[in-house]
């Protein structure tokens, strides 16, 4: 079997390769859902994102026989390296052939990255940080995924281990449907029910002519409400400008949801209709009419994936989450809409996870997320 080149993505031309390569992948895989190509230029930086302001990343092609059969991208996120003082590199965007040959050539490669830098550990993947999409899909291959979750072979997951790393940590995607609410489990309807006893909660959906402040709450909300979550890392101005700008068209109100005690906003929740299969039929392409067929009649998009529900601290325990989701429910069923998809949920979030699994929702999907560290020999080997 010919030798595996590993070179790192710097013309132009590797920068096609790197993107192209995943059509290549899955051209016969009818569940996979192509990415949208412009997002995918920024989040790799081939095109500018503020993400990449103050943190760096370097792409890798792996070759055989002048054909590219596997990508991967190392990334330095600094804001994970100050926020929990451990210097760990990431990776992401990781696409491969079935052969260990080329994965592992293309995880020694990000490991050779990291060395020269003094970084010894590593997670992924994260494409490109845990505020964007994440995960290994290690169960439920039987559908496609939902809209902004990834995607992958059943075999990735053997490729991850065969190198050496271990599991760090799983994300739940889970289905529900709306009757779940009306059938409460009784311990949970009883604290929902005092939530809107003790406080004064007032529910809105998102203002469409306050938009840009509105998702600046959302985004407020979720930095202050996950700060004590597994390997969270704030968003930074930045970056949530670039999210506001993103969503402008994609955002509906009817499936966002804003609660406030007191004119303090307290907790918030946003979804998005499942666009993937709409990208599918245009390739990933928005120009220059997929953007049009994209958006078009969104009214008639049924499935639609709840994204994130905060609840600042000091409310989390009194299902302040449930009562958000509640004033969803006309909303949904005037759309059209019974049943959603909740994503994504961490395993050692006990507290959503029991909230979900008690209100009759299912597990659908598990992605995992995993750690390498080498041992000492293996550092101070040059």
């Amino acid at each position: 079997m010919s030798s595996i080149s590993i070179e790192p993505v710097a013309s132009k031309r590797q920068q096609n390769e790197f993107i192209d390569f995943a059509w290549d992948l899955y051209r016969e895989d009818p569940l996979w859902i192509p990415p949208l190509r412009q997002n995918i230029r920024e989040l790799v930086n081939f095109s500018p994102h503020p993400f990449y302001t103050r943190n760096q990343v370097q792409c890798f092609l792996a070759r055989r026989d002048g054909k590219v059969v596997g990508r991967i991208a190392a990334i330095l996120n600094v804001g994970h390296i100050e926020r929990y003082d451990e210097k760990r590199g990431f990776w992401g965007f990781f696409e491969s052939i079935d052969d260990t040959e080329v994965s592992g050539a293309l995880f020694d490669a990000v490991k050779g990255w990291f060395a020269a830098q003094g970084i010894h550990k590593m997670r992924g993947p994260a494409n490109p940080s845990l505020n964007h999409e994440i995960g290994t899909l290690v169960e439920g291959f039987d559908t496609s995924p939902a809209f902004m979750m990834t995607y992958n072979p059943p075999y990735y997951e053997k490729l991850i281990l065969d190198y050496g790393y271990e599991k760090t940590q799983d994300l739940y995607a889970f289905w529900g449907h709306l009757n779940m609410l009306e059938g409460l489990d009784p311990k949970l309807k009883f604290i929902v029910d005092e939530a809107k006893k003790r406080f004064n909660l007032k529910l809105r959906r998102m203002d469409r002519r306050r938009f840009k402040e509105d998702v600046y709450t959302f985004l407020d909300i979720y930095n202050r409400s996950l700060v004590g979550t597994w390997g969270f890392v704030p968003i930074d101005k930045a970056e949530v400008d670039k999210m506001a700008a993103d969503l402008k068209h994609l955002l509906v109100p009817e499936i966002t949801s804003v609660c406030e005690v007191d004119g303090e906003v307290i907790g918030s929740m946003f979804g998005m209709l499942d666009y993937n299969p709409r990208i599918k039929k245009i390739d990933g392409r928005l120009f220059p009419f997929g953007f049009f067929r994209l958006l078009w009649n969104k009214k008639a998009i049924k499935n639609m994936r709840l994204i994130s529900t905060n609840v600042v601290p000091e409310y989390q325990r009194w299902g302040i989450g449930l009562v958000i989701l509640e004033r969803l429910v006309p909303d949904l069923r005037a759309w059209g809409v019974e049943e959603v998809e909740f994503s994504w949920v961490l395993e050692s979030n006990h507290l959503s996870r029991a909230s979900l699994e008690r209100g009759g929702a299912k597990k659908s999907k598990t992605y995992r997320m995993y750690d390498y560290a080498p041992a000492e020999k293996e550092i101070a080997t040059p």
